[in-house]
């Protein structure tokens, strides 16, 4: 028998994972959906978080970070803080959350800024 009565659907699966798992489980979804937005960055961004790429990744991540506060320059910019970020949120535990909830925000703001009324 059952706690719960019948007409309660069980809770989904994904309240069981434990929270790095969670968090790895948003990350995935948010490149996902990166891939499906921009075929070319999605083809880019799921070369790059292929598990065995992790001695490439991490050093790129931190030379995109580091690019990024030379900004100054006419190559580099601030752009390069953000990939830098997202290649590294791939391999550090304590990036992914803030790297999704970021990424999250930055696609409701494009699809607020699609839908906008034109004037």
């Amino acid at each position: 028998m059952s706690d719960r009565p019948p007409s309660q659907k069980p809770p989904r699966q994904i309240r069981f994972l434990s929270p790095v798992k969670r968090e790895r489980a948003r990350l995935e979804r948010q490149f996902a959906w990166l891939r499906r937005y921009s075929p070319v960055l999605g083809r880019i961004v799921q070369t790059l978080s292929r598990p065995g790429w992790t001695l490439v990744r991490v050093p790129v991540g931190i030379l995109f970070i580091l690019g990024g506060f030379l900004a100054i320059l006419p190559i580099f910019g601030l752009w390069m803080i953000p990939v830098g970020l997202l290649l590294l949120s791939v391999d550090v535990p304590r990036l992914r959350r803030p790297v999704a909830g970021f990424l999250i925000a930055m696609r409701r703001r494009a699809e607020r800024w699609k839908n906008r009324k034109k004037p």
